[in-house]
């Protein structure tokens, strides 16, 4: 079951954050993301007080998680998006983490497909997201579920990590 996020759930879903960045830690980064930099439980509690946290929930156990918002950075304002819209009518998705022990069992494709119903149900026009252009499973993933590619830039993560990001959009209809 997908759901909002309560705050019972900021401390497993900083559980999955750190599995995932300790795992990546030793066995090399998709991500790029950073052990106690991003994301941290501070991340998952400030996402839940702004009710933009939302948890993959089975077995009373949470296996995936990602914030969904309104909010694009200021580099999204430089890709050349196919389908331009105003920021309401945009529904953006962050921080999707689905921990190591979970991969590989369709999580990720349920919680993008749980945001573009999301997107559907609040009357936005397009869904767009980012991920560091060396995390190919995102990539791989978001192209499979209909997301086009639709540009790069160099950017500072959350003000704190340098990357370069791929940015890909998808029309809601």
């Amino acid at each position: 079951m997908i759901k909002k996020a309560g705050k019972e759930d900021i401390q497993a879903v900083a559980h999955t954050y750190r599995e995932l960045l300790l795992y990546e830690k030793e066995h090399g980064s998709h991500s790029n993301w950073v052990l106690d930099v991003y994301p941290t439980k501070e991340n998952a509690q400030k996402s839940y007080e702004e009710g933009t946290l939302y948890v993959l929930e089975e077995n009373g156990e949470i296996c995936a998680s990602m914030v969904l918002n309104h909010l694009q950075s200021e580099e999204y304002a430089k890709i050349p998006w196919r389908y331009p819209a105003d920021p309401a009518e945009v529904l953006v998705l962050h921080t999707l983490c689905i921990p190591p022990s979970k991969a590989g069992k369709g999580m990720g494709i349920k919680m993008v497909g749980y945001a573009l119903n999301q997107a559907k149900e609040l009357g936005c026009k397009v869904m767009r997201l980012d991920t560091h252009a060396e995390n190919e499973p995102a990539a791989r993933l978001y192209k499979k579920l209909g997301f086009q590619y639709a540009g790069t830039a160099d950017v500072l993560h959350e003000g704190l990590i340098p990357e370069k990001q791929i940015f890909f959009e998808r029309i809601i209809l």
